[in-house]
């Protein structure tokens, strides 16, 4: 990456809008899938336990995040949801520690860690298909996200609102209340979350598979409610998820999902570092943050979709992202306005991309909007960055929900973290990223998600590749952390500027009274008011607390 502010790249781009994401390639190549004949223990290969020893067993005991492995007993993969019943009562049998994967994006050691003797991997559970049974689309946990949008698209003309990153898996994915380029269109992933499957132990030890859907009452409405924001790992097992949208009618599986736009615009502007004052950073941070509390509303502006993307000075420039439905009416104008209204008061000018840089593949020709195709955008937008690519990055990451925009003293603050000469990393970042709209058209209990009045979202990260490196990188993000929230005990507490944080980018330091001085626990940053319930499912689906980690529901 050059630093000299003179030819933005894709990685600084790319990079942020992600966090930490697979190496995983997309398969362009595949065929559509009809709907599927396979019954549940239909099994494309049999059950699989790998063990220390053998060669396959060091790529499957860490996850992404390099900061994080683990030293089981065994690793379970699976392909059937049977195979996954048997393994966990293998695991409740012998009392051993379980914990589950399926594309290995956690952001903490909730996967791997010492304390876990059996890894459930799901990555061979990845079928994507239409079921008539439930007359809803099938996607199983270890499905990318990539191989879903192109299954969907393929097959029926449809789509669900997740994630940018092709490389994510669904099933933490969706748990999480995933969102992405199409959420202030579609609303989240589970917006559109009919059933659930999900692998349980009751209070005899004993595990079966269960399906919870949306049309259900009582318990099983609660397992359902769950898994529409309540984070992997705490009541059991996914097996499966079943998605149609709750207006949606009829048995035609092309009318059953969202519709994806024929054509997007997209947009990239770039600033140099080297030239940006204090007074047009600040201005840029502002612009962008007012631009969305003011169309925040269900159905204002739902086609558009913008990164703010504030690298550290290292890597010589900041950058401007954004994605806007060519079926808006007068997509060209709306664009157009937006980006002066970014703009405008900003006296350093965007930079002009260099005469070759287009040979060189950079989001520098974006400078002036382009119209592709949205399965064309998808896949360039979602692939080909160091942060999806490189097998050896570490990390850690951070989040906030605004309600309102930064003051002026966070935003001196983001300003002077961003400039420290004590950090050369060009991978620390601070993403400012559009939410909203068809969001906020959703009560805040009526998932489990209970952020649904923020007007954007904030995603602080740091990605490196050395362990000798780690101290400094956690450093400098806890500090930029802990000091734009400071006010609030260090952690964006739900006030009537921020709203707590992203279960997705899970952060054990809001555990931590070291780092969290607020008073809010983190569960409250997460869920809010909805906890309650949360625990009131736990209690019923996992009576025994089998399924735990650092951060799932506990017991009431």
């Amino acid at each position: 990456m050059s630093r000299n502010g003179k030819q933005p790249t894709r990685r600084s781009i790319l990079a942020a809008t992600g966090g930490v994401a697979g190496a995983s390639a997309l398969g362009l190549a595949q065929p559509a899938m009809a709907a599927s004949t396979r019954t549940l223990d239909t099994a494309p290969f049999a059950a699989t336990t790998i063990q220390p020893g053998d060669p396959r067993f060091a790529d499957l005991t860490v996850g992404l995040n390099q900061r994080w492995t683990s030293s089981p007993d065994r690793v379970h993969l699976v392909s059937t949801t049977q195979q996954v019943v048997n393994a966990v009562q293998q695991a409740v049998t012998a009392n051993k520690r379980v914990s589950v994967r399926s594309g290995g994006h956690c952001y903490e050691e909730f996967v791997y860690n010492s304390s876990v003797k059996v890894i459930v991997d799901m990555s061979e559970m990845d079928r994507v298909y239409f079921d008539t049974a439930k007359n809803a689309f099938a996607v199983e946990p270890g499905a990318n996200l990539g191989d879903v949008y192109d299954r969907l698209f393929r097959g029926w003309g449809v789509t669900i609102p997740g994630g940018m990153c092709y490389s994510v898996g669904a099933g933490g994915h969706v748990a999480g209340a995933g969102w992405g380029l199409l959420c202030r269109r579609d609303g989240l992933i589970v917006d559109h979350l009919y059933a659930v499957e999900v692998v349980t132990v009751d209070s005899l030890g004993i595990a079966k598979a269960v399906v919870a859907t949306r049309d259900d009452t009582g318990p099983l409405r609660d397992l359902w409610w769950a898994h529409t924001g309540g984070g992997g790992g705490t009541f059991g097992i996914v097996t499966r998820y079943w998605f149609r949208s709750p207006n949606a009618t009829g048995n035609n599986p092309a009318a059953l999902l969202p519709k994806p736009p024929a054509e997007v615009l997209i947009s990239a502007l770039f600033w140099s570092w080297a030239n940006l004052t204090q007074a047009d950073f600040a201005k840029l941070v502002n612009n962008f943050t007012n631009w969305h509390e003011a169309h925040s509303a269900p159905g204002d502006t739902p086609g558009l979709n913008s990164f703010l993307i504030l690298n550290h000075k290292s890597a010589g420039q900041i950058g401007l992202l954004t994605h806007l439905t060519g079926d808006t009416p007068n997509a060209d104008t709306v664009l157009q306005n937006f980006l002066d209204y970014i703009t405008q008061g900003v006296s350093l000018p965007p930079l002009q991309p260099s005469a070759n840089s287009s040979a060189h593949g950079p989001l520098a020709n974006f400078f002036v909007p382009r119209r592709w195709s949205w399965l064309k955008a998808t896949h360039y937008l979602g692939t080909d960055n160091q942060v999806m690519t490189n097998p050896t990055l570490r990390g850690d990451h951070k989040s906030a929900f605004h309600r309102k925009g930064y003051t002026a003293a966070q935003i001196t603050t983001l300003y002077n973290h961003l400039r420290s000469t004590q950090l050369d990393n060009p991978l620390s970042q601070v993403v400012i990223s559009s939410y909203g709209a068809q969001v906020n058209a959703v009560a805040a209990g009526a998932t489990a998600s209970p952020h649904r009045d923020s007007v954007f979202k904030v995603l602080y990260q740091a990605n490196w590749t050395e362990a000798e490196d780690d101290a400094a990188n956690l450093a400098w993000l806890r500090g930029l952390y802990r000091e734009v929230y400071a006010s609030k005990g260090g952690v964006p507490v739900s006030d009537q500027q921020t709203s707590g944080t992203f279960v997705n980018y899970c952060d054990i330091d809001l555990s931590d009274p070291l780092y969290n001085t607020s008073g809010a626990p983190w569960h409250d940053l997460y869920w809010g008011g909805n906890y309650p319930r949360l625990q009131q499912a736990k209690a019923h689906w996992d009576p025994t607390n089998f399924f735990r980690h650092g951060q799932s529901v506990r017991l009431p």
